[in-house]
């Protein structure tokens, strides 16, 4: 909060200069600034260069619409565009004052004054002048007009209304509004919410442009239609966050389900409501009105049908069911799909997957795009050549996420081991088998087929070649030959180069902040600000330390919703 807050403010002299006492209407009406006095005022930093700010905007139209009417309500626009014309066109779109675009000076010195840091920016004030809040902006977001007047006593009604109706948790209070009482069917039709008491509901919030959410919809209708052939009392109400609305309109039109209409202001409740982080998202209302699960799409992705009725004792069952598939799992219940038997080999020739049958198969989640990726490769290849060079059965299967097939080929390139094409159907099925959130990422599966670690990355960064076969017991031994490494090291030492105490520490990967480099295995670490030296920094004989350990900078860059933090580059 600026230091602004609490403040009372002089509404002519906060808003006028010495040359002007008016401020303008989009019809280019002048209306002086004293007829503001006694009324509670929004402050509206915004832009029209600023895609959140035009995002804002019609929520905050109409908040204003309904309100305005009382007489007592006005907001004034303080423009952060660059030019004259730019300030108009925005302007035209809203019913409310504004500091004309040519007083600068006044909009700096409110800029200034509220601290104003970023935009959209609501800063409102009481009918006496005192700033009310400068969260603006996030209450009208939340609450729109029902959070007139503002104040802080309202908010917090609000917010204890929100409480009392968790508590009170039913499929009314959460599907019905002041103005509606109804869901609408894929003909269009009104549905009364009281038709779905006592069913166990499924509210899927999706967004019919977004790929994840448009391919698992047809695996949510096929589940739909087995559930109703048997009987079950199940239902599912979209909850669409499509600023379209032929796009609305049209997956409305090709699925059995309900849903709320076209930007219903309970859509955006409800994603709050819920916490929404990620699409596709399927809550599940049980018939008792209360959550039963905060998302199963992932469990119909898995399971179908089989997950109904999304229980606990539902969902502990089928866990059982997934260690049965794990202890039962071969190379080709993962690899191989219909009639995708395949992985490639570097002329593009198709190697059945049946002939890595009894080998170790790495899985490489990877792009060319990711600064890891191609920092983590040489390593991972110099690994690959060095223990097939012992004559160890192991091959390299590269799952791209590149963004096209050139991207592919080049990468691809530099890869002496198999793939699989780019594009194909069976990335997507590997990717959540494996919870694939960040690449690069190396699954080791075993000669017989199962899964051995999700975390093959480190061991490759840490052990190189040493840790095939990537089994539990090689690591174990590999720990051990560390710990006797470590032995007559001292525990805790001081250094020139940190000011606490380091304690000889177990640490996966770090970057040394001494030399920079990358290491492994043992740090003199302070964990209270983070800090590490190798141990061949610190200590006398160099021989002490890790001889494997490699000289890695890596870039700093993101792509297509994508962030790259140097160790992993993770989905947004």
């Amino acid at each position: 909060m600026a230091v602004s807050a609490d403040v009372t403010h002089d509404v002519v002299s906060l808003l006028s200069s010495p040359e002007r006492d008016y401020l303008l209407r989009n019809n280019g009406d002048q209306v002086k600034i004293e007829s503001l006095k006694g009324k509670k005022i929004g402050i509206y930093f915004s832009a029209s260069w600023c895609g959140p700010c035009r995002k804002f905007t019609p929520t905050l139209v109409e908040a204003y619409n309904e309100v305005v009417s009382k007489g007592d309500f006005e907001v004034v626009f303080a423009s952060a565009d660059e030019d004259d014309e730019a300030f108009k066109g925005y302007f035209s779109k809203m019913p409310w004052l504004a500091i004309p675009f040519s007083d600068s000076e006044t909009r700096s010195r409110l800029d200034e004054l509220f601290q104003v840091r970023g935009i959209p920016n609501l800063v409102l004030l009481d009918e006496t002048g005192k700033v009310v809040t400068e969260d603006g902006v996030d209450i009208v977001r939340e609450y729109g007009v029902e959070a007139y007047p503002f104040t802080s006593a309202r908010i917090q009604e609000l917010r204890d209304r929100e409480e009392e109706a968790r508590r009170n948790q039913s499929v009314r209070s959460l599907l019905i509004s002041p103005s509606r009482d109804f869901v609408i069917s894929s003909n269009g039709n009104n549905v009364p919410v009281s038709e779905l008491e006592g069913k166990t509901v499924g509210l899927y919030f999706s967004h019919s442009s977004f790929a994840p959410s448009s391919d698992f919809t047809p695996k949510l209708v096929k589940a739909y239609e087995e559930l109703k052939a048997r009987g079950e009392n199940f239902e599912v109400v979209l909850i669409p966050l499509d600023e379209d609305e032929e796009a609305f309109k049209e997956i409305l039109g090709s699925v059995p389900w309900l849903s709320l209409p076209f930007k219903d202001k309970f859509c955006g409740k409800l994603a709050q409501y819920f916490e929404l982080s990620t699409l596709p998202t399927l809550v599940i209302i049980g018939p008792d009105g209360k959550t039963l699960n905060a998302n199963v799409a992932e469990a119909i992705e898995d399971h179908g049908v089989e997950a109904y009725p999304f229980t606990p004792e539902k969902f502990a069952e089928l866990d059982e069911i997934l260690k049965a598939r794990e202890a039962a799992q071969t190379l080709e219940s993962i690899l191989v799909s219909e009639d995708l038997d395949f992985v490639i080999g570097k002329d593009g020739a198709q190697v059945p997957v049946s002939e890595l049958n009894g080998k170790t198969v790495l899985l490489y989640f990877s792009a060319h795009w990711c600064p890891p990726c191609r920092a983590f490769l040489p390593k991972l290849v110099d690994a690959y050549h060095e223990i097939k060079a012992k004559g160890n059965a192991l091959e390299v299967v590269f799952i791209s996420s590149d963004k096209d097939q050139a991207s592919f080929d080049e990468f691809f390139g530099g890869m002496p081991w198999l793939a699989l094409p780019f594009g194909d159907s069976r990335k997507r099925f590997l990717s959540r088998k494996f919870r694939v959130s960040g690449i690069p990422m190396l699954v080791a599966i075993g000669s017989n087929g199962r899964t051995l670690t999700t975390k093959a990355r480190d061991m490759v960064l840490q052990y190189g070649a040493r840790a095939y076969p990537f089994t539990d017991e090689k690591i174990k031994e590999l720990e051990a030959e560390e710990d006797e490494i470590a032995k007559g090291w001292p525990e805790k030492l001081t250094h020139e180069t940190h000011e606490h105490e380091l304690v000889l520490t177990r640490r996966r990967v770090y970057y040394c902040d001494g030399c920079n480099e990358q290491g492994h295995a043992w740090s003199y670490y302070c964990e209270k600000c983070d800090f590490d030296l190798h141990p061949k920094c610190v200590l006398k004989e160099e021989d002490k330390g890790s001889k494997d350990d490699p000289d890695v900078k890596e870039e700093d860059k993101s792509k297509d919703g994508w962030v790259c933090d140097g160790e992993v580059c993770k989905k947004v």
